[in-house]
């Protein structure tokens, strides 16, 4: 029974990488522009089919495919930003973001199922099947390198908010958006780059989506959305690193829960939310809202 259970904090760990790269994006767009990407879900299958088409019909290997697929994303995702959500402004932006966001999301379905059909899809590579034997343990190699995958993609955005002159804009943009306007920052300009980049990282998530979830399809967006939901509201609304510990604790207790009860372990998963945003509101790394009204 230990061994199934240090199997199992193990395994949590690295889905919870996986979930880490899906959640990232959706994090970091409602920090800057505060919304929720409702359609956050259903690009990341997006991402899932872009690396399908890729594999499957130029046979090209499913991390080499990022360098196609990720910046094909980022572009998807300034393209939605200037078009649907620049435009929205007044008081009743936040639940208009909501609407266009599943409206786009309706959108994007409805074109996958007419260029791909209804059928599953999965994504194969020689990693995907195959296990490492570790310290004791089997571990697949598609999960261990989305690990390091997730980690380096979080270090990365860090650094880029942190050490760059485009990571001040967003900062500033996140803390107040007048008063960065009023120094001279172009807000329209950082939030489309930012939409961009939270676009983008799905491309990321939908592959390593695609490639563990055991198959896919246009369908799947809906239960994703709301697990990434959950993890970025235990995780603090807008920290990336509260993504990225959110993915692990979660995914880590429902691979626990799934040992003795495996019907609860979704429930906990929720369970756990609740629990605890009771003791701590904000998320394990949220703060008080400073957006200037």
């Amino acid at each position: 029974m230990a061994r199934e259970i240090y199997q199992a904090i193990v395994d949590g760990i690295l889905i919870g990488g996986v979930y880490a790269l899906m959640a990232v994006g959706l994090t970091l767009i409602f920090g800057v522009l505060d919304i929720i990407n409702i359609a956050q879900g259903i690009l990341v299958v997006l991402g899932a089919y872009l690396s399908y088409g890729l594999a499957a019909r130029l046979h090209i290997d499913l991390f080499v495919g990022l360098l196609i697929t990720v910046p094909a994303m980022f572009v998807l995702g300034v393209a939605i930003q200037w078009s649907f959500i620049r435009p929205l402004r007044g008081r009743e932006r936040t639940s208009m973001t909501l609407l266009v966001s599943y409206a786009i999301a309706l959108i994007i379905e409805g074109i996958l199922y007419e260029v791909a059909g209804p059928n599953v899809r999965e994504l194969n590579a020689w990693y995907v099947t195959k296990s490492i034997h570790l310290f004791g343990f089997y571990l697949a190699y598609i999960y261990l390198f989305g690990f390091v995958m997730a980690v380096v993609l979080v270090l990365a955005l860090y650094a880029l908010l942190y050490r760059t002159g485009f990571g001040r804009s967003v900062r500033a943009t996140m803390q107040d958006e007048t008063a960065a306007r009023l120094i001279g920052i172009d807000t329209n300009r950082v939030a489309a780059l930012t939409f961009g980049i939270g676009v983008a990282v799905t491309a990321a998530g939908g592959m390593m989506f695609g490639a563990t979830n055991g198959g896919f399809n246009p369908n799947s967006g809906y239960d994703l959305i709301s697990r990434l939901l959950a993890i970025i509201i235990l995780g603090g609304l807008g920290s990336i690193g509260g993504a990225l510990a959110a993915s692990v604790f979660m995914l880590t207790l429902q691979s626990l829960v799934d040992i003795w009860q495996p019907q609860w372990a979704t429930a906990v998963f929720y369970a756990a939310l609740v629990l605890v945003l009771l003791v701590r509101p904000t998320g394990f790394f949220g703060r008080a809202p400073v957006r200037a009204q």
